[in-house]
């Protein structure tokens, strides 16, 4: 009888620690039945995040009761609680819908799924502006201001990482800095755990894929900008391109 309750007891306690260990997740998002590239896949539990590719595919880490989160531009943010059912399908199929109101054209390149949990800065950047999407669409009545935010964001954090992208104006109207050239800029601005971690690129290849992305003429356009996150970006848009090569 003591060897029967034993081996319950161990069986029990194998379930539960197997429920609790972090799975690979897959999954495709469709607008209107057409793929979605480059939405954001946020697993607000564990901050990681993961971008669908040209097929609308997505791979991300969650375990049971992690809360993922869907943001694309122009569309509605979906949210997706992680069942035990879903972890044993292992996939998942999400359909976003369209904002009803009328915003800005926004070109969107193509880019795969890339795994981003070692870029603590760019993963912070995306779950802020998931945030301020979240409370911008929460507002009982867009027209009048009613004096609270659902959901309110801890603004001190935003505001000191807005501080470390951008320069402020001085009161003096002392003179802007000069605008680095493309490579400078990426060379100097720019850790080299993104190049190594991020994009897979080795130490060698770097100067390579610089010289590269810099034929870009888009690539001025971007250096113009003096903004850390719009290098990332440019640059994880074109690693498919110099992999390819």
């Amino acid at each position: 009888m003591k060897s029967k309750l034993l081996a319950i007891l161990l069986f029990v306690l194998y379930q539960s620690g197997f429920s609790q260990v972090s799975e690979r997740l897959q999954g495709q998002v469709v607008f209107d039945k057409t793929v979605a590239i480059k939405v954001e896949v946020i697993n607000a539990t564990s901050k990681i995040v993961a971008l669908t590719d040209t097929e609308g595919k997505f791979i991300i880490t969650a375990e049971a009761n992690d809360q993922l989160v869907f943001v694309a531009k122009n569309h509605e943010i979906k949210e997706l609680k992680v069942t035990a059912a879903i972890i044993k399908q292992g996939f998942i199929n999400m359909t976003l819908a369209a904002k009803a109101e009328e915003l800005k054209e926004v070109i969107v390149q193509n880019m795969t799924s890339i795994k981003l949990s070692k870029d603590a800065k760019w993963e912070q950047a995306k779950l802020d502006q998931y945030a301020l999407e979240k409370n911008a669409s929460s507002l009982k009545n867009p027209g009048i201001y009613t004096g609270t935010i659902e959901n309110g964001m801890d603004f001190i954090r935003i505001g000191k990482m807005i501080g470390s992208l951008f320069k402020k104006k001085d009161n003096n109207n002392h003179q802007k800095s000069p605008i680095l050239p493309f490579t400078e800029a990426a060379k100097t601005q720019i850790e080299p755990e993104f190049y190594t971690d991020t994009l897979q690129l080795r130490q060698e290849e770097i100067a390579t894929f610089l010289d590269f992305c810099n034929k870009d003429p888009k690539s001025k356009i971007i250096a113009a900008h003096q903004n850390i996150l719009s290098l990332q970006e440019f640059m994880s848009s074109k690693i498919l391109q110099f992999k390819s090569l």
